[in-house]
């Protein structure tokens, strides 16, 4: 771990420099045209001058040449103008000597290192870029790739700071020789005066050449050393110490995501502990920290942030108050996690709260083994004859779980109807439901008469088929099953729904289009419980119908649904007990009345039995994704 966050400080030290050494490259490009230009200028200057003085030596050459009508005694004239022409001739001589020795000198230099070293530079640029784009199915063996490139990049730009002074002052020196041989004959003193500057120059370039031949060997070691290590230094996430889900106290730093402005956010990293069933921050250059959230019943959910990893949410349990913060690792998110949802059950309030998150732990590892490995439940279970709604009392011997569920049932952790509900819709005078969330007229609120009408917020936990739907114990069993998975998968995340209870059907109804997701007659439903342990959390059975076997009417068949509340499961249960009662009561007009007289009643008539629940977000909020608290 710590090799990998080494690593990924040099990348970003050498992303940093990179831009500094592709400016400078960029920058002694441009340069090095414009010098190339004004080299190129003086030697086609220098070239003019030889054509030139040729051109004069001619042309004084031509007047003895020219029938001049009064040409008598010229004579002495056309031996100056041919003595003028030698000279002439001689210093055109010069003139070439020079031009030749310039273009060898100067300019075949520049140019050599523009065409050398800033096109190389310019080819590996390309060559670091592609390497880069480049998508590989395995990402070691394209980091390996790229960072292949990127060494010879980098050596190639660190190679080019030395060279760029030997390219600035090699062609200076060749034009300052050229000019000292032309003019040797008469400038022995200025000779003088430039030996001892030009030994310097060549001593100072020959330094440079050594200090750039010891500086390529070294980056040659480094870049052979780099890339003999493994591919696993490559990988990310790479945590050798496993998450520690037991955890009820946590410290570390985290970025907490602040607004600044209207859709403008900004992440501050700041120290983060929990205290008891509180997290804690403290500022910078704070003595102590500050209480930020209360954790008791509060809600943690991963999130996905479109510019950052490991992040979660916090949600207080009204809702109103929520936060994102984000993980520096794979494993510190997952711990912060399992620790706030410890904190958030309350365990740092028993005797022995290590104990029993680690008893929670074990029984959560233990829940996605192979049911046929179960051993019968033990009588001394706590409340094991707790009376639930819509259910009859336990007896003495329980039944084994895999006489409730069948071994190896998948669970659905998304709103999806029973495999038995698509059986139904393709059969003729089947209960069909509208895959567009529109359900049948006989439980639609146009036409329901129903004289009960409540709604609760929940979530959906997760669904599964089961054996029988005569005993709560398949309930209790289903919730087992279902929260252990969630807790070994790392499935937080849940929707927020609305169960409407009514006399006549059951409605899931999603809060932000109040479209019905799914729905089930309370005819249909054999079983419903809250669990023992955590009140919070309900299940029922619906019984449908299986003709997969080829009968006539259809062989029975229950699936289990479990639901997580914001209040007590056991109000759910009792609503819809007493919706069914109404559904019995309706069969005797004497008993609807009496039932009718003992309940209080709104002005429309209907049932009132609690207040709403769900608050504003039964008028068309949308409520965001929430982490189960189970």
């Amino acid at each position: 771990m710590i090799i990998y966050f080494s690593m990924s400080l040099c990348l970003l030290q050498t992303r940093s420099l990179l831009s500094v050494f592709e400016e400078d490259a960029g920058t002694l490009t441009d340069y090095t045209n414009q010098l190339l230009q004004s080299m190129q200028r003086v030697y086609g200057a220098q070239s003019e001058m030889g054509l030139a003085t040729e051109q004069l030596s001619s042309q004084l050459l031509e007047y003895e040449k020219q029938n001049f009508a009064l040409g008598k005694g010229d004579e002495e004239v056309i031996s100056t103008l041919q003595q003028f022409a030698r000279t002439v001739g001689e210093l055109n001589t010069l003139h070439s000597e020079l031009a030749s020795q310039m273009a060898d000198r100067m300019i075949f230099p520049m140019i050599q290192f523009r065409e050398k070293d800033l096109t190389e530079i310019s080819t590996l640029r390309e060559v670091f870029g592609i390497a880069s784009d480049e998508l590989v199915g395995e990402v070691a063996y394209s980091r390996r790739k790229q960072h292949q490139a990127s060494m010879q990049y980098y050596c190639a730009l660190n190679a080019l700071q030395y060279r760029k002074r030997v390219a600035m002052l090699e062609p200076m020196l060749g034009y300052t020789q050229a000019q000292i041989h032309f003019y040797k004959k008469g400038m022995d003193l200025v000779s003088k005066k430039m030996d001892s500057f030009l030994v310097s120059v060549s001593s100072m370039t020959q330094s440079i050449q050594a200090q750039l031949d010891s500086e390529a060997e070294a980056m040659r070691l480094t870049q052979r050393e780099l890339l003999s290590m493994e591919d696993t230094v490559y990988m990310p996430d790479r945590d050798s110490v496993p998450v520690n889900r037991t955890l009820i106290q946590k410290a570390g730093y985290l970025n907490i995501r602040n607004k600044t402005g209207l859709v403008t956010t900004a992440w501050d990293r700041l120290y983060f502990f929990t205290q008891g069933g509180n997290l804690m921050c403290q500022p910078r250059g704070a003595v102590a920290g500050g209480m930020v959230l209360d954790l008791d019943n509060s809600s943690v959910m991963a999130v996905e942030c479109e510019d950052r990893r490991y992040c979660f949410q916090i949600t207080s349990p009204s809702g109103k108050t929520s936060m994102i913060l984000q993980a520096e690792s794979k494993k510190e998110y997952e711990e912060w996690i399992c620790t706030l949802n410890n904190i958030s059950r309350q365990i740092y309030l028993t005797d022995n709260p290590e104990a029993v998150a680690i008893r929670l732990n074990q029984t959560a590892i233990q829940a996605v083994t192979p049911i046929t490995s179960f051993e019968r439940r033990g009588e001394g279970s706590p409340n094991p004859d707790r009376a639930k709604p819509g259910g009859v009392q336990s007896s003495s011997s329980a039944p084994e779980a895999e006489d409730l569920i069948v071994p190896g049932t998948p669970i659905q952790f998304d709103i999806m109807l029973p495999a038995s509900e698509f059986q139904d819709q393709n059969r003729v005078g089947g209960r069909r439901t509208n895959p567009f969330g529109e359900t049948d007229d006989d439980c639609s609120p146009e036409s329901d008469d129903s004289l009960l009408q409540q709604v609760f917020a929940v979530r959906f936990l997760g669904s599964m088929a089961v054996r029988s739907g005569q005993t709560q114990e398949v309930i209790y069993e289903a919730i087992r099953q279902v929260l252990a998975a969630r807790a070994i998968h790392n499935i937080f995340r849940t929707t927020e729904s609305h169960l409407m209870v009514t006399s006549s059907c059951l409605r899931l109804i999603d809060p932000r289009t109040q479209v019905t997701r799914i729905s089930f007659q309370l005819q249909e439903v054999t079983q419903f419980a809250a669990h023992q342990e955590n009140g919070r959390l309900m299940g029922f059975v619906v019984e449908g119908r299986d003709w997969s076997e080829g009968t006539e009417e259809g062989e029975p068949s229950f699936s289990a649904f479990v639901f997580e509340s914001n209040t007590e499961g056991e109000k759910i249960c009792y609503t819809i007990s007493l919706g069914k009662d109404i559904i019995e009561a309706k069969k005797d007009p004497k008993a609807l009345a009496q039932l009718m007289k003992n309940m209080p009643l709104t002005n429309d008539g209907k049932f009132l039995l609690l207040d709403s629940e769900t608050g504003d977000t039964a008028n068309g909020g949308a409520p965001d994704e929430e982490e189960s608290e189970a």
